[in-house]
C-alpha cells in the first residue's frame, strides 16, 4: 500500500526536508527539482512536491498521508492531524509588526479599524479579536513587510525568525501570534490505514536527527584505565570494549557521545593516557 507523502516544493523548509528525507534512506533521484513526484526506488513510498501551506489541507482530504510542513501552516489551516514530530528546524514566529515610526509597543494599542496585511488571515483574525479588536485584514502572498511603506496597509503580521528583515524595514513586533517549526504531520485517517508504514517513515526520519546530535568516539585505552574509560565514555549503556591483536596493553574502547561533548571527552580521554583517537559522523541512530 503506497504511502504518499507531502514535501515543500520551494521555500524555507525545502532543501533541508529534502536532505533529511535523503538521510533516511529514501531514494529521491537527482531532478527533483523537475519533478512534480517521485516514486522511491524499492520502496512502497511516493513522495509528492507542493506548497508547503497546502499540506494540512491534502492530508485532512486524504489526498496524501503525511507531509513535512511548518506548525504555523497546521495552525492556519485550521485541520485537526496529528503532528508526529517536530523537526528541530524551520524555527520561526508569527508576529505583528508596526512600523518604528509609530509609537506602538503593544497590540492593545493599535486601534480598531487598522489595515493588517498577512498571509495568515485566519490566525490573525483570530488573534485580534481574542484581544478585543476589530481590524481589517489584507491577505498578500508576498512580502508583507513593503505594505505599510506603499501605505497598503498600517500594519503587518508576519513569520519572523532572526527579525533582521523587520529592522531592515523599520519594522517592529509588538506581539507574537504562533511559535512554529518544521513538523513531520499526519492525521487519524491515514494512520488507521497506513499507521505501520507511516511510523516506519517517522522512525527514519528520528533516527537521522537523532544522529546529528552524536558523535561516534574511538580510542585506544590502557587496560589499566579502562574503569575511567567507561566513567568518561557511557554511551549507550555502555562503551564498547574490545581487544587488540597482537596488543595485551591496551583495549580499543568505542561509544556514541553526544556532539557538544566532544572537546571535553577527547581532553579527559588523552588525561587517561588513551591514544588513536578517532570521531566520526553517525548517518542514523536507533536506540
Amino acid at each position: 500500500m503506497t504511502v504518499k507523502i507531502g514535501v515543500p516544493n520551494k521555500g524555507r523548509l525545502n532543501e533541508r526536508t529534502i536532505e533529511i528525507l535523503r538521510k533516511a534512506g529514501l531514494d529521491l533521484g537527482e531532478d527533483i527539482g523537475r519533478r512534480l513526484y517521485v516514486k522511491i526506488r524499492n520502496q512502497d513510498i511516493e513522495v509528492v512536491f507542493v506548497r508547503a501551506q497546502d499540506i494540512p489541507s491534502f492530508i485532512a482530504a486524504g489526498a496524501i498521508d503525511a507531509g513535512i510542513t511548518g506548525l504555523d501552516e497546521l495552525a492556519e489551516s485550521g485541520h485537526e492531524l496529528v503532528v508526529a514530530m517536530g523537526l528541530n528546524f524551520g524555527y520561526c514566529h508569527l508576529a505583528v509588526a508596526v512600523p518604528e515610526a509609530s509609537g506602538i509597543t503593544d497590540v492593545s494599542q493599535i486601534a480598531d479599524g487598522s489595515r493588517i496585511a498577512t498571509s495568515f488571515p485566519n490566525l490573525s483574525k483570530r488573534y485580534f479579536e481574542s484581544h478585543g479588536k476589530k481590524v481589517d485584514i489584507l491577505v498578500v502572498t508576498g512580502a508583507a513587510e513593503i505594505m505599510p511603506y506603499l501605505g497598503m496597509s498600517d500594519y503587518i503580521v508576519d513569520l519572523v525568525s532572526t527579525g533582521s528583515t523587520l529592522r531592515t524595514n523599520r519594522l517592529r513586533e509588538v506581539g507574537t501570534i504562533i511559535e512554529s517549526q518544521a513538523a513531520f504531520i499526519t492525521s487519524e485517517a491515514a494512520m488507521a490505514k497506513k499507521g505501520e508504514e507511516i511510523d516506519e517513515i517517522a522512525s527514519s526520519i528520528r533516527s537521522v536527527l537523532m544522529a546529528e546530535q552524536r558523535k561516534y568516539i574511538m580510542a585506544d585505552v590502557p587496560k589499566d584505565r579502562l574503569p575511567d574509560a567507561e566513567r568518561i565514555l557511557p554511551g549507550i549503556g555502555g562503551p564498547t570494549v574490545l581487544d587488540i591483536a597482537g596488543n595485551d596493553q591496551y583495549v580499543a574502547v568505542h561509544a556514541v557521545i553526544d556532539s557538544d561533548k566532544v572537546y571535553r571527552t577527547i581532553s579527559e580521554l588523552k588525561k587517561i593516557g588513551a591514544k588513536g583517537i578517532l570521531t566520526t559522523a553517525i548517518e542514523r541512530l536507533v536506540e
